[in-house]
């Protein structure tokens, strides 16, 4: 059951893009930014920090390093309490997928441990596989991922070779369009609920086609009604608090 701080509305005279800045930051603002790849989400939140004088400052949804696009940022308290409902809004993702390679992390940043040429799958089998992840799944986080287990981090375990199991979690995929099927490299875009893992998705869609496969680039293009095209970069939103 969806819980009422994930229904309240989200007030758009509290949402700032540019160039626009609020004239004070206490009364809240949202700010939608384009993360870079090879920064975290934290550090997108403490640059604003620094930027802004506002220790609360927090984000509605993560994205890993290595990703790009979409993050919502939220600015002192007013807006922080709508942390929830910026989270549950759906997402959506442009991502490639390299077929025929699997990694622990299933992304690019562990080493590939199992390889398989893909170049032989027809464009129906890769349909096939499409459609059957479309509406509710079952999705098995990544360990390397921030899930807690047992009180510790599924990554700290990871990291140190170990493997445990992970019960599945529900989740909703609207849309997932294949763009691009050049071997063994395949272009995606997805739409999908809270929660879902994109890396996961890409592992149980190569693990369908009997082939293995890992994120190799993903980019998230819009959450709700927020657009990564009409959001702040890193680097503009810098300039404009210095």
């Amino acid at each position: 059951m969806t819980s009422a701080a994930a229904q309240r509305d989200i007030p758009p005279e509290m949402v700032y893009t540019p160039p626009v800045l609020p004239e004070s930051w206490r009364q809240g603002a949202i700010l939608p930014v384009d993360k870079s790849k090879g920064s975290s989400s934290f550090d997108v939140v403490e640059g604003i920090r620094d930027g802004t004088g506002i220790q609360k400052v927090g984000h509605a949804g993560t994205l890993d390093p290595l990703a790009t696009g979409l993050l919502i940022v939220l600015v002192a308290r007013p807006a922080t309490r709508l942390q929830e409902a910026c989270a549950h809004l759906p997402k959506t993702y442009e991502a490639t997928l390299r077929l025929g390679e699997t990694t622990p992390s299933h992304d690019t940043e562990t080493e590939v441990t199992e390889r398989t040429d893909p170049t032989g799958l027809p464009p129906a089998a890769l349909e096939g596989a499409r459609a059957s992840f479309v509406g509710t799944i079952n999705q098995v986080p990544p360990m390397y991922s921030a899930v807690k287990i047992d009180g510790e981090r599924l990554y700290e375990k990871a990291r140190r070779g170990e493997t445990v199991d992970r019960p599945p979690r529900q989740v909703r995929i609207d849309r997932f369009d294949l763009l691009e099927w050049t071997p063994p490299h395949l272009s995606v875009r997805i739409e999908c609920s809270k929660g879902t893992y994109i890396r996961a998705l890409a592992r149980d869609f190569g693990e369908e086609l009997g082939v293995g496969a890992h994120l190799t680039s993903l980019r998230r293009t819009a959450i709700g009604n927020f657009g990564v095209d009409d959001s702040w970069t890193v680097a503009g939103l810098r300039d404009t608090l210095a």
